[in-house]
């Protein structure tokens, strides 16, 4: 079967709706089969909404929000927001009831104190993964193709662990439909990789599936059900697809071709900072960092994103296919 995504398929800005507005740093949005969606909130918990109503905010109780910065999210089986800790010191995975108490999931991997986390996801078999983009403090310092020491990890019933070492800035992670591969971007290698899933779990040795270039740094990612991997990418505010056959499409962007120029020569020179990671330049899309299917037909395409307050959507001309959070529902 062809891939049936129309190769001149290509939208602007004026294309986006407005999903939820009013929010703080939503790197990460989960959708699910119920008509919910969830965006991680930077003030330390969730956000969750339906279609046409008020976003609600689910914050710590503890009194002390700061502690955490949920950048990566997920669903538990148990129907718990798991979120992984980019806090500056404090790294993990931490589970948030629907009442704002905050409870820790995973703070070690091989027996050391986990650094600041950054995705997790829960497989069918309740076995928790997560990514770690670099052991350098302040990150910045690893926003160059010289530094590859980011990881992958897993934890369950036979501990905490890492999978796969040596990696340019690890960020999302996701299953291929099909359950034979784990897919990540890395970051600022400019990345998307893939490794074979192995019984353990385990994983295979690395495969690179597309290098970018430019401006364009990988960030989130997911499976449209025909095999397609969208990729959001922060620097350049693109959505990018890597089709089956390897070749890629730019399905949606809103550039500063100025600014995109500067951050590219800045990325060559090794020195980004994070003062010109902090701005997208005259781009609206703001720092674009993640990309999620739902809605009628798994046909809507939901945009996370670093340095916005909503959550934007379009209409796609696939289906999404659906993610371990798909059928899960919050309690």
């Amino acid at each position: 079967m062809s891939y049936p995504l129309d190769p001149d398929f290509r939208l602007g800005f004026s294309d986006l709706r407005v999903s939820a507005a009013g929010l703080t740093r939503p790197e990460c949005v989960l959708a699910l089969s119920g008509g919910e969606l969830v965006a991680a909130h930077g003030a330390g918990g969730y956000t969750t909404w339906r279609a046409g109503e008020s976003p609600r905010h689910v914050l710590p109780a503890d009194g002390n929000p700061h502690r955490y910065v949920p950048n990566g999210i997920a669903l538990s089986k148990r129907g718990k927001v798991l979120f992984a800790n980019l806090g500056s010191e404090l790294g993990g995975i931490f589970q948030i009831d629907g009442d704002g108490t905050v409870e820790p999931v995973v703070e070690t991997v091989d027996g050391a104190p986990m650094p600041p986390t950054n995705f997790v996801l829960e497989d069918e078999r309740g076995a928790i993964w997560f990514t770690v983009s670099t052991r350098m403090r302040p990150r910045a310092r690893a926003w160059t193709r010289r530094v590859a020491d980011g990881f992958i990890g897993v934890a369950d019933a036979s501990g905490s662990r890492i999978l796969a070492n040596g990696l340019g800035y690890t960020n999302e992670i996701a299953f291929s439909p099909d359950g034979k591969w784990l897919y990540v971007n890395e970051t600022y290698a400019q990345k998307t990789s893939r490794f074979e899933l192995q019984p353990g779990p385990a994983l295979g040795p690395k495969e690179v599936v597309c290098q970018f270039e430019g401006a364009d740094f990988p960030d989130g990612l997911c499976f449209d059900a025909f095999g397609g991997v969208w990729v959001t990418c922060v620097g350049s505010n693109r959505v990018i697809v890597i089709r089956p056959d390897g070749s890629t499409q730019v399905v949606l962007e809103d550039l500063d071709d100025e600014y995109a120029r500067y951050l590219a020569s800045r990325y060559a020179a090794d020195s980004l900072t994070p003062e010109d990671m902090a701005t997208t330049g005259r781009s609206r899309l703001k720092s674009v960092s993640s990309l999620v299917f739902g809605g009628p037909g798994n046909k809507t395409a939901y945009l996370g994103c670093l340095l916005g307050d909503a959550v934007l959507s379009f209409d796609s001309p696939v289906a999404g296919a659906p993610t371990t959070n798909w059928n899960r529902s919050l309690r």
